[in-house]
């Protein structure tokens, strides 16, 4: 089996946090502490980042199946961006083992299609991709600033985001180029509507990377779904609102 590095601490009912593309899980420093006051955290490092090791390949259903293997039964799982995809496709493939949803900065489709006007010109993402190998470090940066944009407290958000993101080596680059041909391709807008567990949508109202009005979309289409929007929030609303946040998850 492919190993994956998860953190583990607090007590209490098992809350699973996954981050998304290009981070680890040390981005989820500033609401970490409080939350294990409330939860048994399940940190998880996706493969190729953090302290996960790199992988031969990066398929999605090997990453969720590996997820799926250290999953505690009626796990609350949490997912950010790419790692919300992945938490609804745990919901999906092992019920059983997920209790409740919580999607942040979430879509079901990352790309624009011709029936689907809340994604990223694929275009877009694809150059992202160039970029990428052409000038990483670069692409990194501009990439900072898509999460931060529609922050309030931009300034601060960003150095918060840097400082998290640095704490570990870069992630290994053919995990980067996976995670990006996943959001390329993933679709889960027709499976979505099979998740029948309660699902909370967290999204910022001013989100450039994953658009608002995916989010709620998905709550339309969901059976038990909530949803939140955080005014003058970008991507990352566990960075500019960590208390409210907080005060969510302790809701469920």
């Amino acid at each position: 089996m492919n190993r994956l590095h998860v953190e583990r601490m607090g007590a209490g009912p098992d809350l699973v946090m996954i981050h998304g593309w290009a981070m680890h899980s040390g981005i989820w420093n500033g609401v970490r502490d409080l939350l294990a006051a409330r939860y048994r955290l399940h940190l998880v490092d996706l493969p190729g980042h953090g302290q996960s090791p790199a992988w031969a390949s990066y398929s999605f259903e090997e990453i969720t199946d590996s997820i799926a293997q250290i999953l505690p039964r009626d796990s609350i799982v949490c997912g950010w961006s790419l790692g919300g995809q992945i938490a609804i496709q745990l919901a999906l493939s092992v019920p059983q083992q997920v209790s409740k949803l919580v999607l942040v900065a979430t879509t079901p489709c990352f790309i624009k299609r011709d029936d689907w006007p809340w994604g990223m010109e694929a275009l877009t993402l694809q150059l992202f991709k160039e970029n990428l190998e052409r000038h990483y470090a670069q692409t990194l940066n501009r990439f900072f600033t898509l999460q931060v944009n529609g922050s309030h407290d931009m300034t601060h958000v960003l150095a918060q985001l840097r400082s998290y993101f640095f704490q570990h080596a870069q992630p290994d680059g053919q995990a980067l180029r996976a995670g990006l041909q996943l959001l390329l391709t993933n679709d889960l807008r027709t499976a979505l509507t099979a998740v029948a567990q309660p699902v909370l949508l967290l999204h910022g109202e001013n989100d450039v990377i994953t658009h608002v009005d995916a989010a709620r979309w998905m709550q339309r289409q969901l059976p038990d779904a909530r949803f939140i929007g955080f005014p003058h929030c970008g991507h990352a609303p566990f960075l500019t609102y960590p208390d409210q946040f907080i005060a969510n998850l302790y809701d469920l």
